[in-house]
Parts: C-alpha cells; structure tokens; sequence
C-alpha cells in the first residue's frame, strides 16, 4: 500500500471510529482459539437412552402426552415409569452424571426450571475474579466456569464429549428448560465436543438459551430457543456445526448467531473446500434480527426463512475480541427472507426495555434491541469479504433488500494502516429474486441495494431495481467476472455521515439518535436531509450574492443561476428517505453541475483563478452525476463527492471574499461612478476593469462630461488641463488590487 493510500486509509478510520463505541457492548467472551478442524459434524443415535430425567407428577405427565401418538404415547409412559425409580429430576444431575463419550440423555414432557441451580453464588463462586463486561456480567475463564458452573448458566456441559440430549415429547415445545431470567444462559455446551442437541424448547435468559462455545463438532436439531435479552441460539468460536430444523423469536439481538465460526477459508476465494457452519430448515422472526454473525466465517445458509425481525440477516467486522475477523466467506441460497420491517426501538425510548426482564413483556412481543440496527432491510453486511449471495427470494423491505457497508479495521481494535480498509470487498449478489414472492406476486422492496461505495470487486444482478447508488458494478456469469468494478478506499461522505450518527445507540443508556431515520426521525430530522439542507442554503446564498454583485447583467449567468437553484432544491428532495434511490439526486448534481460551470465560464473573463476554479467544481459535480447514475468511475480511491465537498468549502470562502470586495470598490467610486453590471445596459462579463476619463458624444448624450455640455450650450469653451491622478478624478475608480495580484 502506497503512503497515499495509508494516509487516506487513516483518514477513513478516523471518520467512522466512533461506530467503535457501540461496538463495545456486543457479545464478550474469555480469549478463545478456534478449533483446529479435526473433529466432524455429529451423527444422531437412535436406540435406549443412558439416562432420563423427569418430573414425578403422574397425572401431569399423562395429561402432557394424553395426545402423544400411540406408539410415542407408550414409549413415553413406558419411559416415565423407568425414570421414576433410575431417572433424574433435573437435566443438570443427568448431565452431571455423564461418565464417558457418546452417552444419550432423553428428558420427559415436562417444565424444567432447574430450581438447584437457580440460586445466584454465594460462597467462593461469589467472590470469582474476573473483569466484568460492558453489560455487567462476569467474563470467566473456562476453569472458573468449571468450579461455579451455576454463576451463569442453569444447566452447564462441560468438557462432556459425545453427548446427545434429547426431548422426547411429539412437539419441541413439549420439554421447555426455562431459566426465568435469572441466569445469563439457559444451556452452556462449552469445549464439549460432538454434542447433539434435539427436540425442546429453551427460554428466558438475561443473554442466551442455547450456547455453544469452542467446540468441534456440534448438531442444534429441531430446539426452539425464544424471550431472550440477546441471543436464541449463540455458537461461537467452533466448527463442525449444523443447525437445521431450528425456530427462534422473541430475542433482543438475533434468533441464530454463529458468531467468529471457524476461519476456514480465509485464504481463498469464492471456490472453498468446505464451510464450518451450516443452517437449514431453520426459521427465525420477531427478533432484532433473524440471523447475525460478528466474524461470522464460512457459513452455508440455506433454505431458512428470515422474517417480520427489523432485519433479516446480517453479518459483520464491527465487534472487536471475536476470532477470526474480519467476517469472510459466507453463502446464503435459497432462502425466504421478507418482511424484516417491525421497529421494537419505541420499547427502549418509553422505558418499557429499563424494566427488569421479566417485567417487559417478552412473552407479549416486547423485543429490546441490543444494538444499531437499520429495521427494514433484508441482509446487511457491515464490513465482510468474498460472501455470496444467490437465489434468494427477499422481498417486502421498507428499507433494502441488501444493504452492504465498510467497517475500517479501527473499529475491531486493529490498527496496522494496511488493514484499515481491509472490509467489503468481493461480496457478490446474483441472480436473486427481488420484490416478488414465490408465487410470482408483487412484494416490492423500497430500495433495493444500498451501499456505501467502499470496496473492491462487489457486485449486484443486472436486474436490481430502486438502489442507492444508481449506478452499480454489475456481476459476470462467472463468480469472480465484475462489470465496471471499482476499488474505493472511503465511502460516501454523507453515508459516512449517516452512519456515525446511527450508531451513536445504547439500550442502558437510552440513547436513541435523534438525527437517524433507523430511530424514528423523520423529515428534517435526520441527517442526511439537513446535511442537503444547509449545503443547498449556504450555495444558494453564496451564490445568489456573486451573482447579484457581479454577474446578474449576464444571461448566461443568470441562465445557470436557475439550474443550480432547481439543482439545489432538488438535492434537498433527494435526501429523503422515498427518494434517495431514483435519479432525482444525479438529476440534482447535473443542474448544480452546470450553475458551477456555466458561472465559471462567464466569471473567468474578470477572475480567472476563481472562475476556472469553479468551472473545475463544475466539472466535478457533473462527474459525481455519472458516477451515482450511469457508471461507477473505476481507477479512482474516492468517489468524486470527496474532492467536490472540499473544494467546495474553498469555493465558498473565496466567492464570499470576492463579492465583498467588490461592494468596497463600488462604496469608494463615489455617486458618479457607475458600477459595472449595475445596469441593463451593461455586462460583467464584457465591461472593462476602468471607464475612460471622458466619453465624445453629441450635447446632452449619456456620455458627455459636464465641461463639454457647458460649451454645446454656448458656455465657456472646453479647455484642455493637465490630468488629474486617477485618484483625484471625480468617480475615478480605485485600481482592482486583485486584478493586480488575484490571490494575494
């Protein structure tokens, strides 16, 4: 990397660092290595279980499997009377039980609440020490997890190896282990490699229902996981995983999280051996989001189906102390994503999400969302590399179907120069099915792709509609083939922009930013519009002033004057939510474009520096036109509205100075002089710097000075004296210093 592209690298991580507050409050977990890719996905065990756990109500139980089929109904009853003399009461004294690799577990229909391991620690589990995280709880190490395995979680495995539990009811929601949130987990599998989990529910948690961590080899079959403050099902930090058959709802960040999944893949490209991670059959709604993935690497996710969150999926380079990042390699295919449009932010602003968990109403839709989150878009990718996204069908988003943006490396804690734009790049978007639903029924989204220029080898379908830009690097029939691909080192400015206030979010704190439409802002309320406004305000009043002072007397001037007021109000209407991804805002910079140009071109003849300088704005303006609308500009590390915005600020300043000092000089030429482009009968772009002393014309004509009036007459004769100094001269005017030395 050149030292011009570190120093622009830096300038971009320093725009965005302050995303890296929120990032601090996500998921946090003991250092971790990810395993080393030896183990395999777990096969399921038929047959008798080793151990059973089980409630000893007798009536209740025959009432929970009274509509059981016949052959489950026995097997269960045949079950129960074998665990009420051998079985346990708590699924955490069968697991405790575990005495060797490859033991099953069945648990009985019934309510599991733990209650011996509910209580909070006391003794020497109550004086652990160990940092606390941002949201307050402890981070343990795994040996301290080992020796108060209740601090956190109500049933925890650990180290146990092949272990497979399974409900044995007809439904998943017929064995629910439920923690009342009182603990941070409800199951913890942690370095327990090979475990298969099947067929319950688990719920309520201050964080997750169903955690793995830092395992190789894991199967997630057919559990529901809901009413969470973060997370239905977390895995992290593994490989070897498969979800498939899985629900989850009701969560504050996302239903399913395989966060900092095996790095795999990290040295290839779009062709890979082998994904860690696979989800399918799963379906995940009502949450944050339905899916989320911090280093959420080589992940296949496919066939699920992502709806009514605020998000459909997301993935991203944004959290720091996840292995792995930045996030790489994920694919999603044939997934149902659609309707991610619920808001649960009015939850945090009215206090509802201040409560105590249990008294917020989880049970009744209350979600309380854990981070910044754009509701209303289908899958986000905020800073991830070589992800494919094909044949899906999303549709029904208020906001974008995909919405993909960079994340500098700043952000995750890492500040080598060479990696600060090391995020959103190759990310490929194909021959998806956008805005129509699977019966071929209309379901527009409003727009679909908005991206903030970074990046290098993106590409969308050809057939992509409403997007934000409108101009697009278009994908080949083969992975890899870019039309018109770029490789932009920063963002858009006003994205940026965006962005940076957007995540300026805390659900403690309540703080909900007032300026970001993610939030509830509206109109001119959110940044993007008053950005557009109080440009267009301050161009138009810089402007409307030069020109009054100095060009109103030309046509073509006042000509451009126009274009750039329609081209200003315009801009201001193209910030708005519904308009943002048409070509009304290209549209606006055209007819700025040509106000710039047009008033250079005539204000050259008398100021050349700052005439050229603004035909050179001019020029710029019309080619950040081309770029958002026809074809994105290739060869360049920053989008034309960088340099335009600064040499903006310049122009700005030097047009004020300019019509200034031309007030000075029209106030010091005194009553008799005229000013030039005062009049219709004059021109600023033709009329000389300074008049001649004396005009010869007939008597009385325009012209004619006072002495030469006197003889036509018959006054005194008109006799010839010495020149007076210009300075002297009645409505002389005053030399133009900046004729002399413009700039000076």
């Amino acid at each position: 990397m050149s030292c011009t592209r570190r120093l622009l690298a830096v300038l971009a991580a320093l725009v965005v660092v302050l995303l890296a507050a929120p990032a601090a409050q996500a998921h946090e977990e003991r250092p971790v290595a990810l395993p080393d890719g030896t183990g395999s996905v777990p096969v399921y065990r038929g047959g008798e279980p080793d151990l059973l756990v089980c409630k000893t109500d007798r009536a209740d139980f025959a009432r929970r499997v009274s509509g059981f089929p016949d052959a489950l109904r026995t097997r269960n009853l045949k079950l129960f009377e074998r665990c009420l003399t051998s079985g346990y009461r708590h699924l955490q004294q069968a697991v405790d039980a575990v005495d060797r690799a490859g033991m099953n577990i069945a648990i009985l229909p019934g309510l599991y609440e733990e209650e011996p391991s509910l209580p909070g620690p006391s003794g020497e589990c109550a004086r652990l020490k160990a940092r606390n995280s941002q949201l307050g709880y402890q981070i343990l190490s795994y040996a301290q997890q080992k020796r108060c395995p209740h601090n956190q979680n109500l049933v925890a495995v650990l180290g146990k190896k092949d272990l497979q539990i399974e409900g044995t009811g007809a439904e998943r929601t017929d064995v629910v282990v439920d923690a009342k949130y009182r603990k941070l987990n409800a199951i913890r599998a942690d370095g327990s490699d090979g475990v298969y989990f099947k067929n319950f529910t688990a719920q309520r948690t201050t964080f997750n229902s169903l955690y793995i961590l830092a395992q190789d080899g894991f199967v997630i079959d057919d559990v529901l996981t809901r009413w969470n403050d973060e997370y239905g099902f977390l895995t992290f930090a593994s490989d070897h995983g498969l979800y498939k058959n899985c629900e989850s709802y009701g969560n504050g960040d996302s239903g399913i999280y395989p966060g900092s999944a095996s790095n795999i893949n990290d040295r290839h490209g779009y062709d890979v051996p082998r994904y860690a991670i696979e989800i399918t059959g799963c379906r995940s709604h009502h949450n944050m989001v339905g899916y989320s993935g911090t280093a959420g690497d080589s992940v296949y996710v496919h066939d699920n189906e992502f709806d009514h969150n605020m998000g459909g999926a997301s993935m991203d380079s944004a959290f720091p102390g996840h292995p792995g990042l930045p996030q790489n390699h994920a694919r999603f295919a044939r997934n149902l994503i659609h309707d991610n449009n619920a808001d649960y932010y009015p939850y945090v602003a009215d206090g509802t999400c201040a409560k105590p968990p249990v008294d917020r109403g989880y049970e009744d839709g209350v979600v309380c969302p854990q981070i910044s989150m754009p509701p209303g878009s289908g899958i986000i990718t905020a800073g991830g590399n070589w992800n494919l996204y094909e044949d899906n069908w999303i549709y029904g988003q208020d906001r974008a179907a995909f919405y993909l943006s960079a994340v500098p490396a700043f952000i995750r804690g890492e500040n080598a120069l060479s990696k600060q734009t090391d995020t959103s790049h190759h990310n490929r978007y194909a021959d998806n099915h956008l805005g129509t639903d699977r019966a071929g029924n209309p379901r527009p989204n409003r727009t679909d792709v908005w991206w903030d220029g970074q990046g290098e080898g993106n590409c969308w379908q050809a057939d992509t509609g409403p997007s934000s830009p409108r101009a697009l690097p278009a994908c080949g029939a083969e992975r890899g083939a870019v039309s018109g691909r770029t490789d932009r080192l920063v963002g858009e400015p006003v994205k940026l922009a965006q962005l940076m206030v957007c995540a300026d979010y805390n659900v403690q704190a309540r703080r909900l930013p007032a300026g970001c439409d993610w939030y509830g802002a509206r109109g001119i309320e959110r940044i993007e519009v008053q950005i557009a406004l109080a440009v267009a305000v301050v161009l138009a009043l810089v402007g409307g002033v030069l020109w009054w002072r100095r060009l109103r007397g030309s046509r073509v001037a006042t000509a451009a004057a126009l274009l750039g007021a329609i081209g200003l109000g315009l801009d201001v209407a193209g910030a708005t939510t519904g308009l943002a991804a048409t070509y009304v805002p290209a549209l606006a910079l055209l007819l700025t474009g040509l106000w710039w140009t047009g008033t250079g071109l005539v204000l050259r003849r008398e100021r050349p520096r700052l005439g050229w300088t603004t035909v050179l704005l001019g020029a710029l303006t019309l080619l950040d036109a081309l770029d958002k609308a026809v074809f994105m500009i290739p060869w360049i590390p920053l989008s034309p509205a960088w340099v335009r915005g600064l040499l903006g600020v310049v122009w700005v300043v030097w047009a004020v100075t300019a019509a200034a000092r031309h007030g000075e000089r029209g106030a010091q030429a005194g009553p008799g002089a005229p000013e030039r482009g005062a009049g219709p009968g004059t021109t600023s772009d033709t009329a000389p710097d300074t008049a001649p002393d004396t005009v010869p014309a007939a008597a009385g004509s325009p012209g004619t000075t006072p002495a030469r009036r006197e003889s036509a007459r018959g006054g005194p004769a008109f006799r010839p004296g010495p020149a007076p100094a210009p300075h002297e001269a009645t409505g002389a005017r005053q030399p133009d210093r900046e004729q002399e030395g413009e700039g000076s």
